[in-house]
C-alpha cells in the first residue's frame, strides 16, 4: 500500500517532547562564531556564503595558492543553513542520481560518474588527513521498493547503469529483509561505492577549521547585501563593512540571490526532518541495519533515512513545500502537519518500533532548479562566478561545484568546464502566479502517480518532454 497521504498517527505521543531544532546543531562542540566584518578590507577572492560550496571554494583556492588572500562572508554561523539541516548523505552523484543524469547528459554520464566517485574519494581523504570528527562512513546506500511497480523500475536501472561502469546490485525481497527488516520492503538497489554517511554540521565545522588553519579570513554574521562594480575590482557590501576583491565566488544556496538573473532559476523548497531518540539494543535487533547504509524509498515523494553513530534514526523527506513568491525565511522551517505525516510513515515502515520517541524536528530550504542538479555561470565580465541548484544533494557535489567555480574565475579550460552539464543552464521557472500553479500541479500529479502504480499523467508527461520531468 502507498504511504498515507494525510492523517495523524494514533501514537501522537511520539512527538510529545520533540525539540524544534536541528539535531546536528544541538551539539556542545559547535564552534563559537568569528567576528563580524566591521569596516573595509581587501582580498584576492571574496566568497559569499559559508556553506559547503563556499567553504570548499575557500579551501581549494587556498590549497592551490597559499599566497591567495581569501575572505569568506557568512550571513549567520557556519552550518546554520543547509549544511546543518540535511540528512548527511554524501553522494558521489553529480547529477542527482543515475536516472536524472541519463535523461539529461547520456553522452557524458560515464565521465560524470567517474568524476563524482573521484570527488567522493577526495572528501573522504580530506576528512582523514584533517582528522575531522564527523562520523564519516562509506556505508553505501539502499534504494528500496515499497510497491510492486518500483521493483521493476529498480531492475531496469541496474540494466541501464551497467553500460556506465557503476551498476548497483539488485536485492530481492528476501535479500533486503535480511539487511533491514520492514514489512514494506519488496526489493532494493545496493550501491556499495557511491554514498557515504556523515554528521554534516561537524563536516562543515571541520572544513571551517581547515580554512582558518590555512589563513582564510572568515566573517560570520556578515550577510552580503550587494555587489558594486568598480571596473578593476568588485565591492561586496555587508551591513557594517565592505570587501573589495579581484574575484567573487557566490555560493548562497537557497538564499535570495544577489544576481537578479538567478531569481528565475532557483526556487526554495522546504523539506522537513525528524530524529528519534537512541534505539535500545532490542530495538536495533528488531530492524537489523547493522551496516548503517543510507536509505531512501522509491516513490516520487520519497523518504530518506539513516542511522547515527549513537543509534538514532533520522527520517526526512516526502513533503516538499513551496511558498508564494519564492518565500524564504525562518518562518517556514516549522511545519507540524509535515512532522505528523513523517511520524505516521515512520511507524508504517518500522511498526516494530512502536512507542519510540522523536527527540528533534526541523526544516530547511533546498535550492531547487528545474534540472535538479547544480549549474554555474559568470558575471561582471568574468570577475564573479556562481554555483546553485544542488536540489538536496549538495553535501558531496558542492566540492565539485567549488572546483568548477574556481576554474571559471581563473579562466582555466579543464575537463570540468568542457562538460555540457557545466556549459548549459536549466530552464527558468515562470513568474508568479504561474510558478505557484505549476509547482502545485506537479506536486499533486506526483502524488497521484505514486498512488497509480507510477503512471504519469498528461502534465507530468509534458514536463518530461520539456526536460523538466522530476525523477527522485
Amino acid at each position: 500500500m502507498p504511504f498515507a497521504a494525510q492523517g495523524l498517527h494514533a501514537d501522537a505521543a511520539s512527538l510529545r517532547d520533540v525539540r524544534l531544532t536541528p539535531f546536528w546543531l544541538d551539539d556542545p562542540s559547535r564552534p563559537e562564531p568569528t567576528q563580524s566584518l566591521i569596516g573595509t578590507t581587501t582580498a584576492d577572492l571574496a566568497v559569499i556564503g559559508g556553506g559547503f560550496a563556499g567553504l570548499w571554494t575557500a579551501y581549494l583556492a587556498k590549497t592551490a595558492d597559499p599566497s591567495r588572500d581569501v575572505v569568506v562572508l557568512e550571513g549567520d554561523r557556519v552550518a546554520q543553513g543547509a549544511a546543518g539541516r540535511n540528512g548527511g548523505f554524501v553522494s558521489a552523484s553529480l547529477t542527482h542520481g543515475f536516472s536524472n543524469g541519463l535523461a539529461r547528459w547520456p553522452s557524458e554520464l560515464r565521465v560524470l560518474t567517474d568524476l563524482g566517485l573521484d570527488n567522493l574519494d577526495a572528501i573522504e581523504q580530506f576528512v582523514a588527513s584533517n582528522n575531522v570528527d564527523c562520523d564519516f562512513m562509506r556505508s553505501g546506500s539502499l534504494d528500496v521498493a515499497t510497491e510492486p511497480y518500483q521493483v521493476q523500475a529498480l531492475i531496469e536501472i541496474v540494466r541501464e547503469a551497467a553500460a556506465y561502469g557503476h551498476a548497483p546490485q539488485f536485492l530481492d525481497r528476501e535479500q533486503i529483509q535480511a539487511l533491514v527488516h520492514s514489512p514494506t520492503y519488496l526489493g532494493a538497489l545496493f550501491d556499495a561505492r557511491g554514498t557515504a554517511m556523515v554528521n554534516p554540521a561537524r563536516l562543515a565545522w571541520g572544513l571551517r577549521q581547515a580554512c582558518l588553519d590555512l589563513g582564510v579570513r572568515l566573517f560570520e554574521h556578515s550577510p552580503a547585501s550587494g555587489i558594486d562594480d568598480e571596473s578593476a575590482s568588485l565591492q561586496v557590501r555587508t551591513p557594517y563593512g565592505m570587501v573589495t576583491a579581484n574575484r567573487v565566488a557566490m555560493a548562497t544556496n537557497a538564499f535570495p540571490p544577489l544576481l537578479k538573473r538567478l531569481k528565475s532559476y532557483i526556487v526554495p523548497v522546504y523539506d522537513y526532518v525528524l530524529m528519534t531518540e537512541p534505539l535500545t539494543a532490542a530495538q536495533r535487533d528488531s530492524i537489523g541495519w547493522s551496516d548503517r547504509q543510507g536509505m531512501s524509498d522509491g516513490g516520487n515523494q520519497f523518504h530518506y533515512y539513516r542511522l547515527t553513530d549513537d543509534g538514532r534514526i533520522l527520517w526526512g523527506g516526502y513533503d516538499a513545500s513551496y511558498h508564494w513568491g519564492s518565500g524564504f525565511g525562518t518562518q517556514f522551517e516549522s511545519d507540524h502537519e509535515s512532522w505528523n505525516l513523517l511520524a505516521t510513515h515512520f511507524f508504517q515502515t518500522f511498526p516494530q518500533l512502536e512507542g519510540l520517541q522523536f527527540s528533534h524536528a526541523w526544516g530547511g530550504a533546498i535550492d531547487t532548479c528545474s534540472r535538479f542538479s547544480a549549474f554555474w555561470g559568470r558575471a561582471y565580465q568574468g570577475r564573479a562566478a556562481y554555483v546553485a541548484g544542488f536540489t538536496g544533494l549538495g553535501v558531496g557535489a558542492s566540492r565539485f561545484g567549488a572546483q568548477v567555480m574556481l576554474d571559471l574565475l581563473d579562466g582555466h579550460d579543464t575537463e570540468r568546464t568542457g562538460l555540457e552539464m557545466v556549459r548549459t543552464k536549466p530552464l527558468p521557472f515562470p513568474p508568479e502566479p504561474l510558478r505557484s500553479l505549476g509547482i502545485s500541479l506537479t506536486r499533486r500529479s506526483l502524488d497521484q502517480a505514486d498512488r497509480n502504480d507510477g503512471k504519469r499523467n498528461l502534465w507530468l508527461k509534458t514536463l518530461d518532454r520539456l526536460g523538466l520531468g522530476f525523477d527522485s
